[in-house]
């Protein structure tokens, strides 16, 4: 065991003092496996601040969200559209009833109230207006919606079942009516001509990158005022819900709960509707792939300065080859083995990568923090990202040392010796 640690020892003291004797060269291999490292280092640093932020501003619209409305294309020219939403209250109050086994909570949904019989209908208080999205929903909105309250209470069952004039407005609102800084619970605003007492604060929700590349349906999340959905179906003189927002058991069942609401609506309607659903799941299920194909993009797009770094490495281990070849044939002559020159090439090749990954994964983290402090997003790499890099540096050194290093423990003592 001494004599193997004592021959390694060797070997490793051989090859340092073989890459010190060509520092320059061995500076810039080094520097061609810390760029390529420092590049996969950085893409999988973007990638994991892209997932954060898009993930975190899709989780705002409920990560287990499925909505069901009325289909409004109809395929056969000779078939009109039925008019109303197909959906009301007693559908909604079927849903309840337990009849969909992949769903946990539903709400209805209830808009358009901004062009009711009066004309337009504004938020205001006193001289200061708003002009908030009113939405009429449940009393399990906020918990189906991901939403949360900064201050007073959420909807109850009497809020809807007694049409109360409440309200939960967004901080935009509060802002507009009240000023960003001012306690708004308890105060009186008015929609339109009828006067509703705000309960609730919405915490501010972010979707403004979901918004930069028009994903985030066109609304303001903080420009939203909640009514209960009874009171806006009291305004409006209609019991029609315009869609019915459910939670699925999970993130998997949330098809099959679209799927059991949107049978219910048919059978109890008969047929006269088609209805359309979407999920949240099926819009997570997207962007993954589309990060993952952005990623392996800028994987194989990095992964080509490490390609570059290799094959620096197998020129100057070719090159020292070629420069040593009387000293090779000389320790053979000597003794030693095709093992032991094989070893000694590899050892020099393994150590310049692996001092160019280290060298990577210091500028790769660097950079990812820069780019972090820069622009607010965590951009820190993953402890597998760094273990997987370190890896592949590692091994793009024994991969592109292994044939000069292979060459070299080959040649012939005899031959090697009268090598000018």
């Amino acid at each position: 065991m001494r004599a193997k640690v004592g021959l390694l020892t060797d070997v490793l003291q051989q090859a340092l003092a073989a890459l010190r004797d060509n520092r320059l060269r061995t500076v810039l291999s080094i520097l061609g496996i810390a760029v390529g490292i420092a590049a996969v280092m950085a893409v999988g640093s973007v990638a994991k601040g892209g997932h954060y932020l898009i993930f975190s501003e899709l989780e705002t619209f409920g990560l287990k969200s499925v909505w069901v409305y009325k289909n409004d294309e109809e395929k056969d020219p000779r078939r009109a559209v039925r008019k109303g939403t197909g959906i009301d209250n007693d559908d909604y109050f079927a849903v309840l009833s337990g009849c969909c086994p992949a769903v946990v909570r539903v709400t209805p949904l209830v808009y358009g109230m901004e062009f009711a019989n009066s004309g337009r209908l504004v938020v205001r208080s006193g001289n200061r207006y708003s002009n908030g999205r009113i939405e009429g929903v449940g009393a399990d909105f906020t918990y189906i919606n991901n939403d949360s309250l900064t201050k007073g209470r959420a909807f109850r069952a009497e809020d809807e079942s007694r049409r109360r004039r409440v309200a939960i407005i967004g901080t935009r609102v509060q802002e507009d009516l009240f000023g960003l800084h001012q306690n708004s619970i308890g105060k009186e605003i008015r929609i339109g001509s009828e006067p509703y007492t705000v309960i609730g604060l919405l915490t501010p929700k972010s979707r403004d990158f979901l918004a930069s590349i028009g994903s985030s349906g066109g609304q303001d999340a903080n420009n939203r005022v909640l009514i209960p959905y009874s009171t806006y179906q009291q305004i409006l003189g209609k019991k029609e819900i315009f869609v019915l927002q459910a939670e699925a058991v999970s993130l998997q069942s949330a098809d099959a709960a679209a799927q059991q609401i949107k049978a219910l609506l048919e059978r109890r309607h008969r047929g006269q509707y088609s209805y359309k659903s979407e999920t949240m799941a099926k819009y997570i299920g997207t962007a993954g792939n589309i990060l993952k194909a952005v990623t392996l993009i800028g994987i194989i797009a990095a992964s080509v300065s490490l390609l570059v770094g290799g094959l620096g490495i197998m020129n100057i281990m070719s090159t020292s080859v070629l420069e040593r070849t009387r000293e090779i044939g000389l320790r053979k002559a000597l003794g030693a083995r095709k093992n032991d020159i094989l070893m000694q090439f590899l050892l020099e090749a393994t150590l310049i990568s692996s001092l160019g990954g280290s060298l990577g994964l210091i500028l790769g983290a660097v950079t990812g923090h820069t780019l972090a402090w820069a622009t607010g997003f965590p951009l820190s790499p993953s402890w597998g990202t760094v273990l997987v890099a370190l890896a592949v540096s590692i091994g793009v050194g024994m991969l592109s040392g292994y044939y000069p290093a292979h060459r070299a423990a080959q040649l012939k003592p005899v031959e090697a010796l009268r090598y000018e």
